[in-house]
């Protein structure tokens, strides 16, 4: 039995100025999970969004979140959903604690801000100025923002944007504990590892259109990719050794590593040959097809193009 849709999307179109910005977009976010909006940057996965919120009208089609319609029910909207925006300052020289307890004052019923200040690893911070936060702990704040209200549903509009590695993964934490809590997520990002890594389900868009929606092995499933394998042989490999295996659909060189692609065993058939011919395969690394690849499939173009 499916979980109950909490944010249906049906028919989205909005345009600017003659520019068609999202065109007949629909999907469906059912209640408990991470949802992500991917694509490219310009694509309208932000667009769409800000029609979510009521932030934006739409020129057509229908939305609706948790039964309301955003536009005529914008105000008890607010009430039940909390918004991080993908650009969002706050004064310099307000702290952490103020900005919390400022927030608070506009829900009828707010967390309580020493504890979300504790939970998204802030304590140490609590009296620091917004503008003396490193870009982590900006976007915790902004994280604690979000929940503040006690939202039912929290949308992340390009979360982890200029992030270091060590404060992506320790983001990608804070926004897991989030849907741990109850909390529905709604995640926009650009970023397919972090699609991956956090979605039950992506909805993906590409000039303003839906391309796909599934989940993210099974849109990795359906590439043509295959399997890659990378190695340095020990010795001197002629191809045909391994062109002539019928797991293996190419070889190609990068200076002295082998990246062979194919599908089945494709590990145990190229292992087999290296061994009747005592071939060692050094800093061997097996390589799945990932989002970027699903997306290729899907749009004939790379993410980055």
């Amino acid at each position: 039995m499916s979980r109950v849709p909490v944010i249906e999307v049906e028919s989205l179109h909005k345009r600017y100025r003659g520019h068609t910005a999202v065109e007949d977009v629909s999907f469906c976010v059912e209640e408990g999970e991470i949802f992500g909006i991917i694509g490219p940057n310009g694509a309208g996965k932000t667009t769409t969004v800000e029609c979510i919120e009521g932030l934006r009208r739409p020129d057509g089609g229908s939305v609706r979140v948790l039964g309301l319609d955003p536009t005529r029910d914008g105000a008890e909207l607010r009430q039940r959903v909390g918004a991080q925006l993908q650009e969002s300052e706050l004064p310099e020289n307000l702290r952490v604690l103020e900005a919390l307890d400022l927030y608070a004052s506009f829900y009828r019923k707010p967390a309580n801000p020493a504890r979300l200040i504790e939970d998204l690893g802030l304590s140490k911070k609590r009296n620091t100025p917004f503008g003396k936060l490193s870009g982590g702990q900006k976007q915790r704040l902004s994280i604690a923002l979000a929940l503040i209200g006690s939202p039912e549903v929290a949308v992340l509009d390009e979360l982890t944007t200029g992030l270091d590695p060590r404060a992506r993964c320790e983001t990608w934490g804070l926004v897991e504990k989030v849907r741990a809590s109850g909390v529905t997520v709604l995640l926009v990002t650009h970023f397919m590892d972090e699609a991956e890594r956090l979605c039950d389900r992506v909805a993906v868009i590409d000039a303003g259109k839906v391309v796909a929606t599934d989940t993210p092995a099974s849109l990795t499933a359906r590439t043509s990719a295959g399997q890659r394998i990378r190695f340095r042989p020990s010795a001197s490999l002629d191809d045909r050794l391994l062109t002539d295996l019928p797991e293996v659909s190419g070889v190609s060189h990068h200076r002295d590593e082998i990246l062979v692609t194919g599908t089945g065993d494709l590990l145990g058939a190229i292992t087999s040959v290296l061994t009747r011919y005592d071939i060692a395969a050094h800093d061997l690394r097996v390589e799945r097809p990932t989002m970027d690849d699903a997306f290729l499939a899907l749009t004939g173009r790379k993410l980055d193009d």
